[in-house]
């Protein structure tokens, strides 16, 4: 993809993504402490739960813990299947089986996916139970990849499934990166007693490739502060006109949720942060149905800019342009006043709450490679 390569090397790539910082500090003391405590525990742990996100099965990997995790018994725990393309899915799982790696996709809010994450780690320390009376099992990943949420499940199941003596404190869940700063251990089984740490999420302390870190930031594995939220959604839409997402998009125009019907006619001002999970106020059938017509407004605007664009997006210039033109459709689409001060914050914004809610469809944005060994 020349065009998308150039974008990033040019507009996208004036970025460090490195510890040192210079204009760009991504890398905080909390996650260099943390990683250090990190790497001792993994020396006494039984089993690894190393997640990921499901949307970057790679890019999503701590390059920085691989050595230290390819010599234990590891289970890579796929998050957030329900955002990720399930025709691409398989293939990854594929890849990893080849690569002599257990992986599993999962959904970490769902009891039946994570029982089957459970069974899969009981397999794997079957061996062990023989001969130990406890068990560790750490869970190991970048932040924002939904830890936290796993643990929170494995307490729920633990409960019913276990004679659990102590009582067991919940992990914290929250959308930002790095809610989990601290390493605490949950006893979750007893005979053979089972504690599972919950692990802060680390990132390494640089990333030489700048798509891999805007795949992480688009996930929202790193602070949108930090990188910027109108460079992340220009990367996006970059990453969708060179894959040519939004001509498949043209059948969806006159689409309805299935049941919903309109409850009022006046403009709706409904705040797409209601869609984010564990909102104690879920939307109205009104707000969804605002939801979905606001869907079919971007994705037509995006339909529409690339089918009427005559120029070459593998071409940097002419991508770059088309991105421009996309962000005014956009706004219009969005219904945000032209003259809105920092409107194209704003349009970025509610663009990618659509995208990471996976209203705009599921989404791997890792391509999968040959098989070979998994760094």
């Amino acid at each position: 993809m020349p065009g998308l390569n150039g974008l990033l090397k040019k507009g996208l790539g004036e970025m460090g993504f490195n510890a040192d910082g210079g204009a760009i500090n991504w890398f905080p003391g909390h996650m260099a402490a943390a990683t250090r405590a990190i790497l001792h525990r993994l020396k006494l742990s039984d089993l690894v739960i190393e997640v990921r996100d499901a949307r970057i099965p790679l890019s999503s990997a701590n390059s920085h813990l691989q050595p230290n995790l390819s010599g234990k018994r590891r289970v890579v725990a796929l998050n957030k299947k329900d955002l990720a393309n399930p025709n691409i899915m398989h293939k990854w799982v594929h890849y990893f089986e080849t690569c002599k790696q257990d992986c599993i996709p999962i959904n970490a809010h769902s009891k039946s996916s994570v029982t089957k994450l459970l069974e899969l780690v009981e397999f794997k320390l079957k061996e062990v139970i023989s001969r130990e009376p406890t068990l560790l099992v750490m869970v190991v990943g970048v932040p924002n990849v939904g830890k936290s949420a796993l643990i929170n499940s494995i307490h729920r199941i633990a409960q019913s499934r276990f004679p659990v003596q102590e009582k067991m404190k919940r992990a914290a869940v929250g959308p930002l990166p790095g809610v989990t700063q601290d390493i605490a251990g949950f006893k979750i089984a007893h005979q053979p007693s089972i504690y599972v740490l919950d692990t802060p999420g680390v990132l390494v302390p640089s990333i030489s490739d700048i798509e891999t870190g805007l795949k992480l930031a688009l996930a929202g594995s790193v602070k949108d502060s930090v990188v910027g939220e109108e460079r992340i959604a220009q990367y996006l839409l970059a990453v969708l006109n060179t894959r040519g997402t939004p001509l498949h998009w043209k059948h969806l125009n006159n689409r309805r949720i299935d049941g919903i019907e309109y409850e009022a006619k006046e403009n709706h001002e409904y705040n797409l942060k209601n869609l984010k999970r564990k909102r104690r106020n879920q939307p109205s059938r009104s707000d969804l149905v605002y939801v979905e017509d606001l869907v079919m407004e971007v994705q037509r605007a995006l339909y529409l800019t690339l089918t009427e664009f005559n120029g070459n997006v593998e071409d940097e210039s002419d991508l770059e342009n088309l991105i421009d033109q996309q962000f005014d459709a956009l706004q219009k689409a969005m219904k945000i006043p032209h003259k809105a001060s920092e409107a194209r914050l704003m349009v970025s914004k509610k663009f990618l709450t659509l995208f990471r809610t996976g209203k705009l469809g599921p989404f791997i944005l890792d391509d999968v490679p040959d098989a070979k060994p998994v760094s």
